[in-house]
């Protein structure tokens, strides 16, 4: 087991005063950070920022969005950033929702599946420093009958290959990640139906001759310490409500969806009503505290270190702690608590 760092967003929590945790991750030994973004902040800007503050830790994109960017513009950003950081660029890719595909970026959000297959042969091909030519459903470079050029990358990236990471929870999508990526972003991960999430991963990666060795498991886990697991959990409430109930729209939220397939259905869809009638309080309530503690990392650091031993028997091979309160231990003594529980856990790789 390694431990990773979200940041999330930049200016929802992620800013200037606690980009000193990815410094204090870097300095604990902390395997990677990650830099998210949505339709404020952009990943890439801020993990720029971090590569000059930091020495040894791997820096992640939690993700970039697959339709804000063509994939040679990826490719580019993904040598850049590994460049600048000596090698330690991992590429998180995602497809967003409609919400923000077709609202903010003027894409449709149509044949994901697809889309994200064209996108990764693409940027691979450009990693590798080959003439991107390609012809496909989605994609066609260069374009037929005008006057573009085959091109290929003319910087090198440090690494021959950059790791490529993708953020599914679909089972297509998840058979998707097993076949063509060397690791998953996941969210609400739950030892319980983890087996079958890393069942379809597996089949996937089965599909492309691979085993899961070497395969990141890698999901962003909440991370909150304390005596109280119920007020640990009320710390959680407002973010997990956001996803379950707010995010993408009422007929497809993917993060409404596993909830109802983890077995609260009703709870699930009593959060999305209230949600969405902007009755915040309310929705965060419907949330079971059985639910919380499934997708956490709740309590005493005993207790940590007994739920990371779990993830670990589970499969999980990085969790990502999200500091969504760093109470007054403040950020830097939760993740000396991380690195105390890891010991405690006798999972540390």
């Amino acid at each position: 087991m390694r431990l990773g760092l979200n940041l999330g967003y930049w200016g929802m929590g992620n800013d200037a005063s606690n980009i000193a945790l990815a410094k204090e991750a870097d300095e604990l030994g902390f395997s990677v950070v990650w830099a998210a973004e949505a339709y404020g902040s952009d990943a890439a800007t801020v993990l720029g920022y971090i590569a000059a503050l930091t020495k040894n830790i791997d820096l992640g994109s939690a993700v970039f969005q697959i339709p804000a960017r063509q994939p040679t513009m990826t490719a580019m950003t993904a040598a850049t950033l590994d460049s600048l950081s000596g090698g330690r660029m991992r590429l998180g890719l995602g497809v967003s929702g409609p919400q923000v595909s077709e609202g903010w970026y003027g894409v449709p959000f149509t044949a994901p599946i697809g889309r994200t297959r064209e996108y990764i042969e693409i940027v691979n091909k450009a990693l590798r420093r080959e003439e991107v030519v390609y012809s496909g459903k989605h994609w066609t470079l260069p374009l037929p009958d005008g006057l573009g050029k085959q091109l290929n990358l003319i910087i090198h990236p440090v690494r021959d290959r950059i790791p490529i990471y993708l953020g599914s929870l679909g089972p297509q999508n998840l058979r998707l990640t097993g076949e063509i990526a060397d690791g998953w972003l996941g969210l609400f991960c739950d030892t319980g139906t983890l087996p079958g999430i890393l069942g379809q991963i597996a089949e996937g990666r089965a599909k492309a001759g691979k085993t899961m060795e070497g395969f990141d498991v890698s999901p962003s886990i909440p991370f909150v310490v304390g005596d109280d697991v119920a007020a640990c959990a009320d710390v959680t409430r407002r973010q997990t409500a956001l996803y379950v109930g707010g995010m993408g729209v009422r007929e497809k939220n993917f993060y409404n969806d596993l909830a109802c397939r983890m077995g609260y259905e009703a709870e699930a869809t009593r959060c999305q009503e209230l949600y969405l009638e902007k009755r915040y309080a309310e929705a965060e309530a419907a949330l079971p505290l059985e639910f919380l503690e499934r997708i956490a990392l709740l309590g005493p650091v005993d207790r940590i270190a007994d739920r990371i031993r779990e993830y670990a028997d589970a499969g999980v091979t990085t969790i990502n702690l999200a500091l969504y309160h760093q109470g007054p231990q403040g950020g830097a003594g939760l993740l000396r608590a991380a690195v105390e529980a890891l010991e405690k856990s006798g999972t540390a790789s």
